[in-house]
């Protein structure tokens, strides 16, 4: 998954058929009412996507493989914004007033799923408001918007390139109106907008005319050029602006507060549980991934200190031009050993291309799964992207850079992004018979999964299978996983205080060195993530969850518990937050940690 989407609005249980007949023919009436009622509210929803969300977001109707809104652009005007707002309400109380106890298991999470994604929403525009604070995400947005046109060929060049034209046209006006937007944002949000721009040049100077080299018609060429140099300039112009106009008034605060933190949990991931509940979770977590990391590498080396063994950890790393193929290097043993231990069905013999990150989006992560929509029907290829340190960085900062891409974190990456992580996911997802949950979800189901993907692989035996008689290896897999989980903690902490006034940047950074056993080049770039992604907590709280359901579902069952049909039937529910997907495996609304 990890489809980037930087537009302003936006962001199957296979039911046991058991008693189902004998349940029909004792209730006919209250089957027939929840089928008419889940009919109704499915026709409901399908209008939502319809008549709303899909032309609302335009590069989201790309993403996700519909075609019909390739021409367009979102509206990022603030009467656009304004306007977005009122039919989101109007929406609201649409769904809210859709009686819930009518509805079959099934529909009912769906109509959560939906009433969320707009209260979310709702939230973004209203309250956090990057429309009006954050400068990236109008130039990485109308970036984006030119990616999802180029990187996969779903149509013929000409159609792409000619949708592309129309798209280009409407997007210096976008970064006109972020400068009508654009109202006292963060220093950090405006320098992470500068850092941005170079890279986002560049790509609309080379990398989207080496994308369609194979046109010939001179006249559509003659109109992409005119209207690529007419993006160029502008966002060239935007760069000045930002520097010399914006920058000095950049005084705002990136801080969303507690109320709006609790809310976003609450419609992004239906997780209620107070903050200072959710920190003491997470640090119990951290300390006994620390413990582990400290018992790995006492075993390792008892002669150093843990801190001493990471350091050796991250100097084995990869020539930088091999790092994509030591990426794909990982895919048999992965997929050899899921196979072998029966850990998840693969719904597909196809393979992730391995290529460097976008221009765009180098700033903020060091890999990431880019998969087709879940309607796409042409061009099917998922992208897993890698960071690469840039060939103008002093020989210190790509050092500190390449601690990352140490052989062990390699495993775990790739076991995160691809087998049996968000690349499995995304190919369950096409078996899936519900738009609901092809199109909306929770990033602790997404994210979680990944994450637990990590820690469970090598419960299983991983180690021991990549690295057979060599117990050295064996422990340097589990610490580079420990590592990761250590990173995913210190995330948790620093998204919370950072955004509740109980933490500074540069206390960010330390906690990701000290408690995350993170470098310190890492650290600054996890630091500035979190200022625009406050709740990326949902990697350790998605994994939490999802460890607790195993736990519960394995104690229902008993002998009876099988890892591969639980992975299954996990897959079944979409990307639903767990208390969705608890309800549907374990029936009931218990906690979900």
């Amino acid at each position: 998954m990890n489809r980037l989407s930087y537009a302003l609005v936006g962001a199957l249980a296979v039911a046991a058929f058991g008693n189902s007949v004998a349940a029909a023919q004792t209730t006919p009436a209250a089957a027939l009412s929840s089928a008419a009622a889940d009919q109704a509210f499915t026709r409901l929803s399908d209008s939502y996507f319809d008549s709303y969300y899909f032309p609302t977001n335009p590069t989201m109707a790309t993403a996700d493989g519909l075609h019909d809104f390739d021409t367009k652009l979102e509206d990022y005007s603030r009467a656009g914004v304004d306007a977005n707002i009122k039919t989101l309400q109007q929406w609201q109380a649409k769904v809210a007033a859709v009686d819930a106890s009518k509805l079959g298991e099934r529909v009912r999470g769906d109509r959560e799923l939906v009433l969320n994604n707009i209260r979310s929403t709702l939230l973004t525009l209203r309250t956090i408001k990057p429309w009006q604070k954050n400068p990236d995400v109008y130039s990485s947005g109308i970036t984006n918007s030119a990616f999802t046109l180029m990187e996969r060929k779903f149509a013929p060049p000409e159609t792409r390139l000619r949708d592309l034209v129309a798209r280009e046209k409407l997007m210096p006006a976008v970064l006109a109106e972020a400068r009508k937007n654009l109202d006292n944002p963060p220093l950090i949000y405006t320098q992470i907008a500068l850092q941005q721009l170079p890279g986002l040049v560049q790509f609309f100077q080379k990398d989207v005319p080496s994308a369609f080299t194979d046109v010939s018609d001179s006249a559509l060429k003659k109109q992409f050029a005119d209207s690529n140099a007419a993006v160029i300039q502008s966002l060239q112009d935007y760069q000045s602006w930002l520097k010399t106009d914006l920058l000095p008034r950049s005084h705002g605060d990136f801080r969303i507060g507690a109320a709006a933190f609790r809310d976003k949990l609450k419609y992004d991931e239906m997780v209620d549980i107070p903050l200072d509940q959710l920190l003491a979770i997470d640090m119990a977590n951290m300390k006994q991934n620390q413990q582990a990391f400290a018992d790995v590498a006492k075993q390792l080396d008892p002669s150093k200190t843990p801190q001493q063994v990471l350091a050796e950890l991250g100097s084995d790393y990869p020539a930088a031009d091999k790092i994509l193929d030591t990426f794909r290097g990982t895919f048999d043993k992965l997929i050899g050993f899921i196979e072998l231990k029966q850990i998840i069905t693969i719904p597909s013999d196809v393979r992730p291309i391995v290529e460097e990150t976008p221009p765009f989006m180098r700033a903020t992560t060091f890999a990431s799964m880019d998969t087709p929509g879940p309607y796409e029907t042409v061009a099917k290829e998922a992208y897993f992207n890698v960071t690469l340190p840039e060939p103008d960085w002093s020989a210190q900062r790509t050092k500190e850079f390449m601690a990352q891409f140490s052989y062990p974190v390699i495993s775990a990456v790739a076991t995160h992004e691809a087998y049996p992580g968000h690349y499995i996911q995304f190919l369950w997802m096409h078996k899936l018979d519900d738009r609901t949950r092809k199109l909306l979800g929770a990033t602790t189901n997404v994210e979680g999964w990944a994450h637990y993907c990590e820690q469970m692989m090598l419960d299983e035996g991983l180690a021991a299978y990549v690295y057979p008689n060599h117990k050295r290896q064996q422990l340097l897999l589990r610490l580079g996983q420990l590592q990761d989980a250590l990173l995913r903690n210190a995330r948790f902490v620093v998204g919370i205080k950072l955004h509740t006034g109980q933490m500074t940047m540069d206390q960010a950074v330390d906690f990701f060195v000290k408690q995350g056993y993170q470098s310190r080049a890492v650290g600054e770039v996890e630091t500035k993530r979190g200022t625009s992604d406050p709740t990326y907590l949902y990697y350790t709280l998605g994994k939490l969850q999802i460890l607790k359901l195993r736990q519960d579902v394995a104690a229902k069952e008993g002998k009876n518990f099988n890892l591969q049909q639980f992975h299954d039937r996990f897959m079944q529910q979409g990307f639903a937050p767990i208390a969705i997907v608890r309800e549907a495996m374990l029936h009931d609304t218990s906690p979900t940690l």
